[in-house]
């Protein structure tokens, strides 16, 4: 039996307000989030499956530079790219996960070679980069992830000498997709840069299965973007589908509880794109606004940028 099928992705959240964005930018940014809405969704429309769906989203806002993901990802301490993904299929709770990774051209391309091929489920640094270059996966050098942008953003907070949230406003530009398929698996993908100016090998929630990402059959999948420390520590998409689970609450009362609530309550800002395994779609944030797009077989088609 054929089920609903659908797409949501998202390219970050923070303070993105009208007052400081041109309508060029703005432009180019719903163009890349309905970019990777549709890659996505031509897979799932075609009959694939929301694993190939997740994964080509998000290779394409790794390869568009105005997100913190992949080519654009923000400059650590020493002037380097320490990039992590996760992905999550929720067919058999099998993830892939990469962290503090160089060169590798989509990360969560990487993520999903290690989810099939590795036997582990977390690889690091160079030596998951090493993995990458025996899988045959594309390398790029330090320069192909270059931007003016988040270069001059690097400069900014060596001055300051801050841990920057990827922007001077507030702004977690991880980048994340979640699908549900025909066949009526989910699965969801996370990607990020990380911090600006980041110090001693931080990594944040977007390549920890359970806090930001999350996929289960049997209720929903997650994609998370925010302050990943309180992420974590609020293990925020395992604990969305453990009140679906074993509290029967609908997808958007869960994502209600844990995004407007419980991680109001110890400052965790962001937000999360999720669907359920009917094929509903929710994207609740609690920060001024969250890059967002999604598209389904029962006719949602939106791209968003703020709260209205």
């Amino acid at each position: 039996m054929a089920h609903n099928f659908g797409i949501a992705v998202h390219g970050g959240a923070g303070t993105i307000l009208r007052s400081t964005m041109t309508p060029e930018k703005q432009a180019q940014y719903e163009g890349a989030l309905r970019a990777a809405t549709d890659a996505g969704y031509h897979i799932l429309a075609a009959g694939g499956s929301s694993l190939d769906a997740v994964a080509a989203a998000v290779t394409v806002l790794e390869d568009f530079p105005l997100f913190n993901a992949g080519r654009g990802s923000v400059f650590n301490n020493i002037g380097k790219h320490e990039m992590d993904a996760s992905v999550m299929w929720g067919k058999t709770l099998e993830a892939g996960a990469v962290c503090g990774i160089a060169n590798v051209k989509n990360p969560v391309q990487l993520a999903r070679v290690v989810m099939e091929r590795s036997g582990h489920v977390l690889l690091c640094g160079h030596g998951a980069e090493e993995f990458a270059r025996m899988q045959g996966l594309a390398m790029e050098t330090d320069e192909w992830f270059y931007t003016q942008q988040r270069y001059d953003q690097w400069q900014e907070a060596l001055k300051e000498d801050a841990v920057q949230l990827d922007h001077t406003e507030k702004k977690f530009g991880t980048v994340g997709a979640v699908a549900l398929d025909a066949s009526g698996h989910l699965a969801a993908a996370t990607s990020t840069g990380g911090m600006t100016n980041k110090k001693y090998g931080r990594v944040g929630d977007s390549p920890i299965p359970g806090a930001g990402t999350y996929a289960n059959d049997a209720t929903c999948a997650i994609s998370c973007t925010g302050h990943g420390e309180l992420f974590i520590r609020s293990v925020v998409a395992h604990d969305i589908s453990c009140l679906m689970e074993y509290k029967g609450l609908s997808l958007k009362e869960a994502c209600h509880i844990v995004v407007q609530d419980k991680l109001v309550r110890i400052g965790g800002e962001g937000g999360l794109v999720a669907i359920d395994h009917a094929g509903n779609i929710d994207m609740p944030f609690n920060s001024e606004g969250m890059y967002r797009a999604c598209r389904s077989s029962n006719g949602y088609n939106s791209v968003m940028i703020y709260r209205d």
